[in-house]
């Protein structure tokens, strides 16, 4: 991840107060990472030595959702270019360099440090369940509006906004845009989101029974035959053991990140949260890696609907036909067909009250046909 940790003078030796805290400065915002046009320029040299064959808008159009959208300082937000982590992108154009293509796996291991400084820091005894509360919010929702706090020294570390600021510096999170004179921080790109969804795997797993083997065959029988309903299915069965076993489990911001977690499993997607389309935003949408696994026949957005166990039959239904209604309107958004191209695109709406799956259905995008 392209972060680091804060040092601040009570870190230090005494008299060791002549140094400048530089990290939130405009000036150096793009000086570690690469820009687009820089990673245009690494990619035509390989290509003029004969290194690299492959067409550069492709790669870029690959590398992006992985590697790129890091942003350093609140005033760099609309002046300069997203950064590309340069670790991950060397990784990347190594393999093409080496064996005349994309890694099958876009997941850089050296990236695994942090996640595993991550997962020793939420172990620590004196995280709160407030702390937890802050990975699962941001593996469900993207982001977080806090402050930024420029250093803290280490006995601090769960003060007050101190650990999100921590996640920024670990490079876990990124300034995606500002709320006020608060910023909101937000997960760069796939290769991060991964980590927090292994953390929240490895979270959830002891507290259910799960094969593997059995989840990845219902992921198959989803991207090549289009039958979606067994994997979905068999993830709400997690959930229910999961919540059954956890206390406060239940509630809808959980419940996404356990859904989104799961299906982080499938490898023929990529998995995009909060995607916006035809001016909305859908909860899920499974876009299908066509670049490692050509014979994926089938996309698909999934709306989720939650319910409290109080919430009456008449909110249910609401919901329901919201849910429908609101996968239409996406599946008209030029940039669904885009994305889904050379698929089968369903529009699947789920219905859950506390821990049990209610209903889930596929929703035809032409209302007058059901």
């Amino acid at each position: 991840f392209m972060g680091v940790s804060p040092v601040t003078l009570d870190d230090l030796t005494s008299g060791f107060n002549i140094a400048l805290n530089i990290t939130a400065e405009a000036p150096f915002n793009m000086m570690l990472g690469f820009s687009e046009t820089e990673v245009c320029q690494m990619i035509a040299y390989y290509q003029e030595a004969g290194l690299i064959k492959a067409d550069t808008e492709e790669m870029i159009a690959e590398m992006k959702p992985w590697y790129d959208n890091y942003c350093f300082a609140r005033a760099s937000l609309r002046t300069d270019p997203k950064m590309f982590n340069s670790d991950m992108v060397i990784y990347y154009l190594r393999h093409h360099v080496a064996y005349g293509t994309s890694p099958e796996n876009m997941l850089d291991t050296n990236t695994r440090t942090d996640y595993k400084k991550l997962k020793r820091l939420v172990q620590l005894d004196g995280i709160s369940a407030k702390e937890k509360g802050c990975i699962e919010q941001i593996a469900a929702e993207g982001s977080i509006v806090a402050e930024l706090h420029a250093s803290f020294p280490a006995e601090r570390i769960f003060d007050e906004g101190n650990f999100v600021s921590l996640l920024y510096y670990y490079g876990m999170l990124t300034i995606t845009g500002t709320r006020g004179g608060r910023l909101i921080l937000g997960i760069p790109n796939n290769n991060v989101r991964k980590q927090y969804y292994e953390y929240l795997l490895a979270e959830y797993r002891p507290s259910m029974q799960m094969s593997l083997n059995d989840l990845i065959d219902t992921f198959d029988d989803m991207a090549f035959d289009g039958k979606w309903r067994g994997a979905l299915e068999m993830i709400a069965g997690k959930y229910a053991e999961v919540a059954a076993v956890r206390n406060g489990m239940e509630g809808e911001r959980n419940l996404q990140g356990f859904l989104m977690s799961m299906l982080s499993l499938c490898p023929y997607y990529q998995m995009l949260p909060e995607v916006e389309m035809a001016h909305g935003y859908c909860d899920i949408f499974l876009l299908p890696d066509k670049n490692r696994y050509p014979e994926t026949a089938h996309s698909y957005i999934l709306e989720l609907k939650y319910l409290a166990a109080k919430d009456s039959e008449a909110k249910a239904d609401a919901g329901w036909a919201e849910a429908a209604d609101q996968l239409r309107h996406y599946a008209q958004d030029r940039k669904v067909a885009i994305m889904a191209r050379d698929t089968q695109l369903h529009l699947i709406r789920m219905q859950m009250r506390g821990k049990e799956l209610l209903r889930v259905e596929e929703v035809k995008k032409v209302k007058s046909e059901e």
